[in-house]
């Protein structure tokens, strides 16, 4: 993976430098700035500009939504990993509409948070799975999978896997079949979804109750 820029967005300080340490000792990441709520990062990215940005979502000034949707327009091929904590869901379908990348809890370890930031560089889409465990369990209530799209059995194995953060070529290994029928699969899981990329189709699932965690 070559190196990684980033830009840790967050209103407390001590989470910020706790961040920036951890990320520091990390191989291929270069932390080029920090900012303290949406505004101030905006203006980091009129002379800056990172591969991966690493956003809360409640700050003062500007939200993360506000800020992420704000940075897209400008930026629409930058990273955004939103750094959440347990109870904060409802702004997830506003984040994933803005372009973010991944979800990832502030409580994540250090493996998890490597974990997601290579997914992301390498140009896939992250959601912690105890974020997924937690949002699953307050869905129970929705509708069976076949009440909302006609799904094949392979295609919800393999949905399955995406959900779990496996890239094609662990989906391939997993079930045994080509990557070119996963990309297969995964085409028309986001022409069913009517889902523009992996991480809607993730929410898409966690929404209408079709995973298992």
């Amino acid at each position: 993976m070559e190196e990684q820029k980033i830009i840790i967005v967050d209103d407390h300080k001590i989470f910020r430098k706790g961040l920036r340490f951890l990320l520091e000792d990390m191989e291929g990441i270069n932390v080029i700035a920090e900012a303290e709520d949406g505004k101030e990062f905006l203006n980091l990215l009129e002379i800056s500009t990172p591969d991966i940005v690493l956003m809360d979502i409640n700050m003062p000034k500007m939200n993360g939504i506000e800020a992420a949707i704000e940075a897209m327009k400008f930026h629409p091929k930058l990273k955004i990993i939103v750094l959440s904590m347990h109870g904060e869901e409802q702004y997830y379908d506003k984040m994933v509409e803005a372009g973010v990348k991944g979800f990832l809890l502030k409580n994540s370890d250090v493996d998890e948070l490597s974990a997601a930031l290579q997914t992301v560089a390498l140009g896939g889409s992250y959601f912690s799975q105890e974020l997924l465990v937690g949002i699953l369990n307050k869905r129970k209530e929705q509708k069976k999978p076949s009440e909302i799209v006609n799904f094949t059995d392979r295609e919800l194995e393999v949905l399955q896997l995406i959900c779990k953060g496996f890239n094609n070529n662990k989906i391939a290994d997993t079930l045994f079949i080509s990557i070119r029928t996963v990309e297969r699969h995964r085409a028309n899981l986001l022409s069913k979804t009517n889902c523009t990329n992996s991480i809607a189709m993730v929410m898409f699932a966690v929404k209408h109750n079709i995973i298992e965690i």
